[in-house]
């Protein structure tokens, strides 16, 4: 019906404050957490930094080749298995058994269902390709394998990355899956894009270990660079500790050298084994080690047993601190590369803001003179109505602190031109309601009523285009499809509502009169 109690004034006219209010807060500062809320503006509006990455995961399939060899290797032995050859080549397994033993062999490695079988559930789960040519057997790593490998890479970069930008203080960084080895990192604001590249673009794998000049070492050496100069040292491979057994690092000056260095603190396991490591070694070098160059090589001169210590490597505060916050967030699974990079300037951001606010204001105020020159005072209602649908789409956008991008402020003008149309179409029904009816009330609820299924059609298909929109697209389709979407809603409210509740008001007033439309 299209009266309108006054317990249905009174609510509708609550929410319209609400919205308002809420709203109001993108103008002004607020110390109340609540009034804090405020719309976000995306990369093409602030300014910022996007960067495509992808993930080398030629390092994760080595290691993960290098672990079943080993573990291959041992079950050979514990099932006192004759072999020769055991080496990865070409990517690829290969090892030698005695032309009698084949079928043993085979029968072993794809049905004995035993816990000390490590490759057993790694066929089963198809991770690996087995042939078989002459008495060479040959493990492949096979496309499932492959992409598990990608994908579990691809998860915890997306969380060691989110940890590094987290710790920047980025506001509303945007980190998203694109296929399986590639993350896109957007990020609105950044003033230092170099920075992040730098953060981003390290492994910060790092490990402590012993320089060693004996080259016939247990574990094997190798010659590593010192990271700021040319000077070599041969290192053992043998891991006293890794960047794993970190619970915190933190940049700090030391007094009595006063250069800054990185102070660290281990866990109870890394605590134990850096005492272990440095009673037993004192006098020698311990090579700290971060993605293959030494950052520091120090003397032990005691114990260390207190579970912390510094990392020294002539650190301006910047680069401790960088150092800090990659050891703090993990080490990356595999190397990340930056494919593509786009910069938007700030200033750009402000042409984009301005350009479509002006776009906004102007059909906003085309939209007002047309409709009031059309239908006198419901022109004049429909053009309140469109103010008040604006704030409660400008709401409800604040309210859950979305990010505004400029294909969503196409959105918003889009959805001016949706709301208006609602109006004339009930309008125009009334219209034809008046021809069969003279009554002014029942023709206007009339009119109200057999126009809402056009209406709810209409609306209701754009809704579910924005919602396909919104699943399949990235991030400027995303924008647009949310701000079309809550449009669509906030315009059915307004017109079924606030528009409806104005009219009701007018006509009920007037319901003598002749022609009030």
């Amino acid at each position: 019906m299209l009266y309108f109690s006054k317990i249905r004034i009174f609510l509708v006219s609550i929410a319209t404050i609400f919205f308002v209010f809420i709203a109001s807060s993108n103008f002004f500062e607020s110390n109340n957490s609540f009034m804090s809320k405020k719309i976000n503006l995306g990369l093409d509006l602030q300014g910022g930094s996007y960067l495509l990455l992808e993930i080398d995961n030629t390092p994760v399939q080595l290691q993960k080749l290098q672990n079943t060899i080993s573990n291959i290797r041992s079950f050979f032995k514990k099932e006192k298995i004759r072999f020769s050859d055991l080496r990865i080549q070409k990517e690829q397994i290969k090892f030698v058994v005695p032309q009698n033993n084949i079928d043993d062999v085979k029968k072993l490695l794809l049905d004995k269902e035993s816990e000390i079988n490590p490759y057993y559930d790694q066929y089963k789960s198809h991770q690996f390709d087995l042939t078989i040519q002459d008495n060479e057997f040959i493990l492949t790593l096979s496309k499932y394998g492959i992409i598990e490998i990608k994908v579990s890479s691809q998860d915890q970069a997306i969380e060691i990355v989110r940890r590094r930008v987290d710790e920047i203080g980025t506001n509303e960084p945007n980190i998203l899956k694109r296929g399986n080895d590639r993350i896109l990192v957007e990020l609105p604001g950044l003033d230092d894009p170099q920075r992040i590249k730098s953060l981003l673009g390290k492994t910060a794998n790092l490990t402590f270990r012993f320089v060693t000049q004996n080259e016939n070492e247990t574990f094997g050496i190798e010659t590593l660079k010192f990271e700021d100069s040319d000077r070599e040292a041969m290192v053992s491979k043998r891991i006293i500790l890794s960047g794993e057994n970190l619970l915190d690092a933190q940049p700090q000056m030391n007094n009595q050298t006063n250069e800054t260095v990185v102070s660290f603190t281990l866990d109870r396991v890394g605590a134990k084994r850096f005492g272990k490591a440095t009673s037993t070694g004192i006098g020698k070098q311990l090579a700290i080690v971060l993605d293959g160059k030494i950052v520091s090589a120090p003397v032990i001169r005691e114990t260390i047993a207190s579970g912390s210590g510094q990392i020294s490597g002539n650190f301006t505060f910047q680069t401790a601190t960088d150092l800090a916050l990659l050891l703090r967030s993990g080490a990356l699974p595999a190397p990340l590369n930056i494919i593509e990079e786009r910069t938007v300037g700030p200033d750009l951001g402000q042409d984009s803001i301005r350009a479509g606010f002006i776009a906004l204001v102007i059909g906003f105020f085309l939209v007002i003179i047309f409709m009031f020159v059309k239908y006198k005072i419901f022109g004049l209602i429909s053009n309140i109505t469109l103010l008040a649908n604006l704030f409660f789409l400008i709401g409800i956008l604040t309210l859950f602190e979305a990010t505004l991008t400029l294909p969503g402020i196409a959105g918003i003008i889009l959805t001016v031109g949706m709301a208006v149309d609602a109006n004339v179409l009930i309008f125009e029904r009334i219209k034809e309601e008046y021809k069969n009816e003279k009554n002014n009330i029942i023709a206007f609820d009339s009119g109200y009523v057999k126009s809402k299924t056009a209406i709810l059609d209409a609306n209701i298909t754009t809704l579910i285009a924005a919602t396909i929109l919104f699943f399949m697209g990235s991030g400027p389709i995303k924008g647009f499809s949310v701000t079309l979407a809550v449009g669509i809603l906030t315009t059915l409210f307004s017109v079924y509502f606030i528009a409806r509740m104005f009219t009701s008001i007018y006509v009920f007033r007037n319901k003598d009169k002749k022609d009030l439309i």
